[in-house]
């Protein structure tokens, strides 16, 4: 006991000289738990479960058990969901053992907010401080900031003479200037319960007053615009990296922050001038595949710390691919076809970041180029592109299972520089070139009927276009038009079927790669000025 416990150490220390037997009274604990400690003590293990978690934390930390408080928490950690993490974060916050869970816990309420409040009856018993806590945070993710007001209503109607001279804090870190002004008129102005309220009438009166424009602003007006209207941060960000503009290859990194609606250059020293490449995201890092320089084709693949803002090389391909197509499965990267500087391939190879070795897979049915490809179901997809003498309708699917690639329907439209993506249950084949033009079609595969039917068509056509799904919404950005690099941006919305206009990057480019990053907690170094 004393070899696992500084507490036991002490207190056997101090109290027993050995020579006979001695009794010690530990309350506070049940028998069960005292079992588990003991056994703990003797072989550094015991079992841990939803029944006997919380109080073996207590127990472990008033003991000062420090591997097994570790492995409470290891436990409660993997245990979170929208439904648990607010009980979890404030039965931890007071234990100085528990940081890394109390933080882990904090981000998880602040990065699935919508749905805790959709699930959690913990949310309901959440005091004032912590309510304040969670919503004044820049990083708390909500699409629109008038769910933030409908969460101070919920907070509040669940005891509203307890809570009544508790609510006007908190709704003071609502930004009221992100709401859509016909809801800040019809819902916030005139919520009868609130205006009755004298605290949170003045708070709503000052938030009209700045955001209705009087001309009359003052410095303190002036600083609560500001907090009114500082959007948030957004919880993953997308990156645009590379690719071809005017004259040549760009090194240019630009990150895209969904709550701003704003383009941010985060380009680094030392990256590198790459076009036609393929990029993805994986436990936390960015790969950077293949691509041309206007001189090289290569087979080189860069691995970049977004936290550091470093790169190093990782170990290289077997092929040189410029007009590569890249996926990830299962935390594999695959790469497939490209162009090696003589001809079109339809060879195939993965990645393994545990190993970091490249293996050769099996080879594809069709030679292709610019073709792109995506991975839905535990299976990879390729679509279109180029054989060297046409633009492809043809489009296949690959399975590690049995290490065999399948032809699967062609598309309705042949389609080189094409761009694709799994969105939903469905493989999403954007624009690109038919042989003549730029195309703004594009059609959705289904694997289930292994059929393709079109999808209402983009604003503008375009080729060589990235394409990523951020915030359940599909971004086309950038491409070619057919005289000229594309900087604009577009996105669908599935469940509208409707494409936006978003806004453009700073440059224009095309054959630039998209990946997305996300839960990593440097974000605002992605992000767009919060001032």
């Amino acid at each position: 006991m004393c070899a696992c416990s500084p507490f036991f150490r002490i207190i056997f220390s101090v109290r027993w000289d050995g020579s006979a037997e001695e009794f010690y009274d530990v309350s506070d604990v049940s028998p069960h738990i005292m079992s588990c400690i003991v056994q703990y003590a003797y072989t550094e293990s015991v079992h841990i479960c939803q029944e006997n978690v919380a109080e073996l934390l207590v127990a472990a930390d008033r003991f000062l058990i420090s591997k097994l408080v570790d492995a409470c928490c290891d436990f409660l950690e993997s245990q979170l969901s929208p439904e648990n993490c607010i009980g979890i974060f404030t039965s931890v916050e007071s234990f100085h053992s528990c940081s890394k869970l109390c933080s882990k816990a904090k981000f998880f309420i602040l990065n699935h907010f919508e749905e805790v409040l959709r699930v959690s009856e913990e949310f309901l018993e959440l005091s004032a401080d912590h309510l304040v806590e969670f919503i004044g945070r820049d990083e708390l993710n909500v699409k629109q900031e008038e769910m933030v007001f409908e969460a101070v209503l919920h907070w509040f109607d669940r005891a509203p003479e307890e809570s009544k001279t508790h609510v006007a804090v908190p709704l003071t870190k609502v930004r009221m200037g992100l709401m859509a002004l016909d809801y800040f008129t019809n819902k916030v102005k005139n919520n009868r319960m609130l205006m009755e309220n004298q605290s949170c009438a003045s708070v709503i009166f000052n938030a009209a007053k700045v955001l209705f424009g009087v001309s009359t602003l003052g410095a303190s007006d002036l600083v609560l615009m500001k907090e009114l209207t500082r959007p948030r941060l957004p919880p993953a960000i997308l990156l645009a990296i590379g690719g071809w503009s005017n004259n040549g290859p760009t090194s240019r990194i630009e990150s895209y922050n969904v709550r701003a609606h704003r383009w941010v250059d985060v380009t680094q020293v030392d990256d590198e001038a790459r076009a036609y490449h393929g990029t993805v995201a994986l436990d936390g890092f960015v790969y950077y595949i293949g691509g041309f320089d206007s001189v090289n084709y290569f087979r080189s693949v860069r691995k970049f710390n977004p936290i550091t803002q470093t790169w190093h090389e990782v170990a290289p391909m077997h092929e040189g691919r410029c007009y590569v197509s890249v996926a990830l499965l299962d935390g594999l990267i695959y790469a497939v076809g490209g162009h090696d500087g003589h001809r079109r391939l339809n060879t195939a190879e993965r990645y393994d970041p545990q190993t970091n070795k490249w293996t050769q897979i099996a080879t594809m049915n069709q030679f292709r180029s610019d073709a792109c490809a995506t991975t839905l179901h535990g299976k990879v997809y390729i679509c279109g592109g180029f054989s060297g003498t046409e633009c492809l309708f043809t489009a296949e699917s690959y399975d590690p299972q049995t290490n065999q690639w399948t032809v699967i329907a062609p598309m309705m439209n042949p389609r080189s520089g094409v761009s694709v993506i799994a969105y939903g249950d469905l493989v999403y084949a954007v624009g690109g070139f038919n042989g003549v033009n730029r195309l703004q079609t594009v059609e959705a595969y289904n694997p289930q009927s292994d059929r393709w039917h079109d999808v209402e068509p983009m604003i503008n056509q375009r080729s060589n276009c990235g394409i990523e799904v951020l915030d359940d919404r599909m971004f086309v950005v950038g491409g070619f038009n057919g005289s000229s690099t594309c900087s604009n941006v577009e996105c669908y919305d599935h469940k509208t079927k409707r494409w936006s206009e978003m806004n453009d990057m700073s440059i224009q480019r095309s054959g630039l790669s998209l990946c997305v990053l996300s839960g990593f907690p440097e974000v605002t170094k992605y992000a767009a000025n919060q001032d």
